[in-house]
């Protein structure tokens, strides 16, 4: 049947009985990505996140000063606090169910949205402790609480029988939750030592008042097998560990710690730690309420303004006038930087909070820092001074290199000999400015009208790419499409790289929504991966994300992504009249400029996904590229054989 027309008996067969109702936990193990982020290894470590967040919330709040964090040889895991418990009392809605199976077999189930007992806390929705539950084979816990203990075991979501007490508990409190990650989920993935070492160590400095106790029972040559963390200098200690050796502009970093309160009156707190290195590039680790936010947020918004604005007061009391030239680019080069906020009810991008949403916490923490950072300055004018100055280098070089690449822009077409091939934006600075990478001439001439002339360039490519993996430095510097590529970028291959000579902010991969466009690629991430990493580690790589359908019905039109997005709107109807035409685009080539510019390359309108490297494996990173890209075709048939089966739907 053409995939345009429903028969009447495919209409008549759509009712209420074709509706899928999806209860208890089975939403969970059906859609993993949409709680923990995916089913790969670093969702996998996500689990045991969520149930350490959940014991650091109880330290947090003043009611545990211990955690013990255990790795097994079977790859359980177990973490044991000594807080209050998680309550075993009937549940006032569920008189036939405990507290403790109702918060572990129920979404959105917890102690955190009235805000009675966690002032401050990691966990919001309610889902952390039972998405584990329901992405283990196996979960056992145990609550010490009023002298007793009490246990109720668990497999895949759902109770294996009812509470029960086990024993005694006379010396004992708190809450020990073992749990072993289901290899149906997560297949041939396994807890790494080194990075939940990591986790458990990062917690420990974010919270001065706790002590937490690592032990693992697996070996990987590097991770110690037992270790006890406890900072009382909390992120000051955490800078001091993480630059070593490293010389620093200030003898001492700027770290402190403010007490604030929310214009609703809820208390809230705020800790910092920064100092500049000419040895390294800079960073910021920001964290709320102990989770990582790896992708920033209000709060690190709220810093990096409090010191933008005190190191250009600064620098005007003592008559530098070209300290107001210091922007923010300029104090993170160098600029190493640990944040971490205690807010209540924070919001979050997404279950896997890795970006803070909450709007009042950019002023809440710009004003606790503002204050105390003028202070600091003023009492280590010779930390300051030489801050400032190394701020102000950096801002004169930052502007060198925009009037260089504005002056390169202007000839760069005639030195690249590419007039046919790079059709060129007219902007002549970097920001702001996008090149997107097509196939052949047919996709780039529909993009070619659809672009904006002033900000978006294109480069078409013919073909697929030399895979260079493993590929000869001669085979690459006689590679045609990889000369083009790489002059029209301005930036050099491999060692050459220069990420200062940049020519545009976003390098936008746009391929075909089919198999060969999905192959090109991963052909060219392979290469920026090999040869330009520095590009991707900034930030600059991006995936275009065309339509593979066009659906209309009357004046209504719907662009949709797969077959599966397809059928359901074939199913329950666009809103307009008649029957819906559908159209497949077999390329970019096929769409008219119109269809092209709303879906794919309008900022206001189309989805772009950024192309970045686990910071906490990179090895992992590197090592699929090597099974996936390398010379080696028994590594891919072994990764195919391994992950075939968590394949929901291939196009072919």
């Amino acid at each position: 049947m053409p995939d345009d027309l429903l028969s009447e008996t495919d209409e008549t067969a759509y009712d209420a009985a074709s509706i899928e109702v999806l209860e208890g936990l089975e939403p969970v193990r059906k859609r993993p990505g949409m709680y923990i982020g995916g089913t790969d290894e670093r969702a996998l470590h996500h689990l045991v996140a969520e149930v350490l967040d959940n014991s650091m919330d109880e330290a947090v709040a003043g009611h545990a000063n211990r955690i013990e964090v255990e790795l097994h040889a079977d790859h359980s895991v177990t973490i044991r606090d000594n807080g209050r418990g998680i309550p075993i009392d009937p549940h006032p809605k569920f008189p036939g169910k405990s507290a403790l199976e109702v918060i572990l077999c129920t979404l959105h189930a917890g102690g955190k949205f009235s805000g009675k007992a966690y002032q401050t806390s990691g966990g919001l929705h309610g889902v952390g402790a039972s998405v584990v539950n329901a992405l283990s084979d196996l979960m056992v816990v145990q609550v010490a609480r009023d002298r007793k203990l009490y246990e109720q075991r668990f497999s895949r979501g759902k109770p294996e029988g009812p509470v029960q007490e086990v024993g005694a508990a006379p010396n004992r409190r708190g809450t020990t939750t073992t749990f072993h990650a289901d290899e149906e989920i997560f297949g041939s993935h396994r807890f790494k030592p080194a990075r939940l070492f990591k986790m458990v160590r990062s917690k420990a400095y974010l919270f001065s008042g706790v002590e937490i106790r690592w032990k693992s029972a697996v070996e990987d040559g590097e991770t110690p097998q037992e270790a006890t963390f406890h900072f009382p200098g909390g992120l000051a200690d955490y800078l001091k560990e993480t630059l070593g050796s490293a010389s620093t502009y200030a003898e001492r970093p700027f770290a402190g710690t403010v007490d604030f309160q929310s214009r609703f009156g809820t208390p809230g707190k705020v800790e910092w730690a920064i100092n500049w290195t000419p040895t390294r590039d800079g960073f910021l680790q920001s964290y709320c309420n102990t989770v990582p936010t790896p992708e920033g947020g209000t709060h690190e918004q709220g810093f990096w303004a409090a010191i933008l604005k005190g190191i250009r007061a600064y620098g005007e009391i003592a008559g530098v006038k070209k300290a107001q030239q210091i922007t923010r680019e300029d104090l993170v080069t160098g600029g190493c930087a640990l944040v971490s906020c205690f807010i209540r009810e924070p919001e979050f991008v997404g279950q896997t909070k890795d970006r803070l949403a909450t709007a009042e916490a950019a002023r809440l923490v710009e004003q606790a820092v503002r204050d105390h950072f003028d202070t600091w300055l003023g009492s280590d004018t010779k930390s300051a001074g030489a801050i400032l100055d190394f701020l102000v280098l950096r801002a004169e070089e930052r502007q060198r290199r925009k009037q260089e690449k504005e002056t390169a822009r202007k000839s760069a077409t005639k030195k690249l000999r590419l007039p046919g091939k790079l059709v060129d934006c007219t902007d002549s600075a970097r920001e702001g400015t996008e090149i997107f990478l097509v196939e052949g001439d047919s996709a780039g001439g529909s993009a070619k009208m659809a672009r904006d002339r002033r900000t978006q360039a294109l480069l078409p490519l013919r073909g697929k790419i030399l895979n260079v993996l493993g590929a000869a430095s001669s085979k690459l510097g006689s590679n045609a499409e990889i000369n083009d590529l790489t002059q029209a970028l301005g930036t050099g291959l491999g060692t050459k790289f220069r990420i200062d000579d940049l020519r545009y902010d976003k390098v936008i991969i746009m391929t075909d929504a089919d198999v060969d466009g999905a192959h090109i690629a991963a052909l060219l991430m392979t290469f920026f991966y090999s040869q330009m990493r520095p590009l991707i580690d900034a930030g600059h790589l991006y995936l275009a994300c065309p339509p593979l359908y066009r659906l209309t019905q009357g004046a209504k039109r719907l662009y949709v992504a797969d077959e599966r997005e397809k059928e359901y709107w074939l199913k329950k109807g666009l809103g307009g009249r008649g029957k819906i035409d559908t159209q497949r685009f077999k390329g970019l080539g096929e769409m008219d400029a119109k269809d092209l510019k709303e879906t794919t390359m309008d900022p206001k309108t189309r989805k772009l996904i950024r192309v970045t490297i686990d910071e906490d494996e990179p090895g992992e990173t590197g090592d699929l590229v090597e099974r996936l890209m390398g010379k080696k075709p028994e590594l891919r048939f072994q990764y195919i054989s391994e992950n075939a089966r968590f394949v929901e739907e291939l196009d072919v």
